[in-house]
């Protein structure tokens, strides 16, 4: 079984870790996104450190560094994501396309709605909602 150590940092220190991580060859294995039970965001990026998994949390940050630079497409694909689903921005990081989104889906609503509307809000705005069977 992997132990897991949660370390609390800021977005200045971000690319520095990942840096340190790349030149020790040690993998970056996911970068997760989410809000916390206040409504903060929550980003954190998951390095294999031995028989540690090391996640570095970054707190009520919208705006933080790209390290696709530094870990290519393994940081590139969840930065990518993180700004689709969520709206947060990764300075550097080239949002030009969409990875799963139409491009029209909730244009007038804004970046990052679709993981905060209710399913039956996204299906008004998709023409896809069906009546409710009684």
């Amino acid at each position: 079984m992997q132990e897991y150590k949660r370390i609390d940092i800021t977005k200045d220190e971000i690319v520095p870790i990942a840096e340190r991580m790349r030149k020790k060859e040690i993998y970056l294995v996911m970068i997760h996104g989410f809000l916390d039970m206040e409504g903060r965001p929550d980003v954190s990026y998951e390095y294999a450190v031995g028989p540690v998994l090391e996640s570095y949390h970054v707190v009520g940050e919208t705006v933080l560094p790209s390290i696709s630079g530094i870990y290519d497409v393994a940081a590139e694909w969840p930065e990518r994501e993180l700004n689709e689903l969520f709206g947060w921005t990764f300075e550097g990081l080239d949002v030009s396309k969409r990875l799963f989104l139409p491009y029209d889906l909730l244009e007038d609503e804004g970046k990052g709605q679709i993981m905060v509307k209710p399913l039956s809000e996204l299906r008004k705005l998709n023409g896809t909602e069906k009546e409710e069977r009684k």
